[in-house]
């Protein structure tokens, strides 16, 4: 992202006014290469693939703020990676992470991996430290760094269901696994933090926090995300979650969090209410139906309505979640021009 977009997103986070509100989206590996027509496997795995990729997106859109920006990723598979889990990396869609094991019990010993030794982590911190002066020398800067948040990394060591199951049977254990995955999690996000010269900002991605009851996201999500978020004072923290399940949403503001993506089920004056006044909402186009089916004049009329239900202030205009592959320029330019609208 450029400085002053980085300013923008400062403002918001602080609860100041922005008028009009920006478009800013979460893009990644499942967006840019298919946007592109370039493979999936060359963005993740040729520096100078992603390095122009990313460039390129930031001068064809360059009124809308992508986040994290400069994203040194592998789908959902780096942090999995460290622990072991196989992956499969292919030309034309994200890799996927096989999970370890479908037994809590084999997972409570497991040792926190090193994200400067394990996976694929020292190779997105390498990539970072050799890319980000390349970064800077285009005009940009990267600022946000992001992770897989520490219930969606036991999803991926075990397997969605069995993780759930695991979460009421046995306690315990699965409390000895968040102490694992939160910490790798932490580390992480202090390694990324360390090889880049200026990150003011953490964004942590965690659907898996709203697949709980009020009960459970209190035991088993909020002080292990907390802990998360804690570790960087005076960092801008960005919280992702579109399950569409709002029990969280009213604990948000005490994990610190200052903006918060949510599902485009969810009415966005719904989630004001939920959230209270001072948090940043980004959202809530919806992904799939409007932005990758739907017309640009359908963005621009989902965008109006979001605006007016939730109003200018707070607000960075975006999509219900991450971008979608498939999603198209003219639906992007119509959710920058709804967004530049002063009407």
């Amino acid at each position: 992202m450029l400085s002053n977009q980085w300013d923008i997103i400062q403002r918001s986070a602080q609860g100041r006014q922005v008028d009009p509100p920006p478009a800013a989206l979460i893009v990644d590996s499942p967006w840019i290469p298919g946007y592109l027509g370039i493979s999936t496997l060359d963005y993740i795995t040729v520096p100078e693939v992603w390095l122009e990729a990313n460039l390129r997106v930031e001068r064809e859109f360059a009124e809308c703020i992508f986040l994290p920006g400069f994203w040194a990723e592998v789908g959902m598979a780096a942090e999995p990676s460290a622990f072991g889990c196989r992956v499969s990396l292919y030309h034309d869609r994200t890799p996927v992470a096989h999970p370890l094991t479908d037994e809590i019990d084999d997972l409570t010993g497991v040792e926190v991996p090193n994200p400067r030794t394990d996976g694929f982590l020292p190779i997105l911190l390498n990539l970072y430290k050799r890319m980000e002066p390349r970064v800077i020398d285009a005009g940009h800067v990267i600022k946000i760094v992001a992770a897989r948040g520490p219930l969606t990394l036991a999803t991926h060591l075990m397997g969605v269901t069995d993780f759930l199951l695991a979460l009421k049977t046995q306690p315990a254990e699965t409390h000895a696994l968040l102490r694992i995955t939160t910490t790798l999690v932490r580390q992480w996000l202090e390694a990324q933090a360390e090889v880049l010269s200026a990150v003011e900002g953490v964004l942590v991605l965690d659907d898996i926090a709203g697949f709980v009851s009020p009960e459970d996201y209190l035991q088993f999500a909020h002080p292990y995300l907390k802990e998360i978020y804690d570790a960087f004072p005076g960092a801008v923290k960005i919280f992702h979650n579109d399950t569409d399940n709002p029990v969280s949403y009213k604990f948000i503001p005490e994990l610190g969090v200052q903006i918060f993506n949510f599902t485009h089920l969810q009415p966005i004056d719904k989630v004001r209410e939920l959230v209270g006044p001072d948090l940043c909402l980004l959202g809530n186009v919806p992904p799939l139906d409007v932005m990758v089916k739907g017309t640009p004049d359908e963005v621009k009329a989902e965008a109006a309505r979001c605006r007016a239900l939730a109003g200018d202030r707070g607000l960075l205009l975006s999509l219900g979640g991450g971008t979608s592959p498939g999603t198209p320029r003219a639906n992007v330019e119509a959710l920058v021009e709804a967004a530049g609208s002063k009407d």
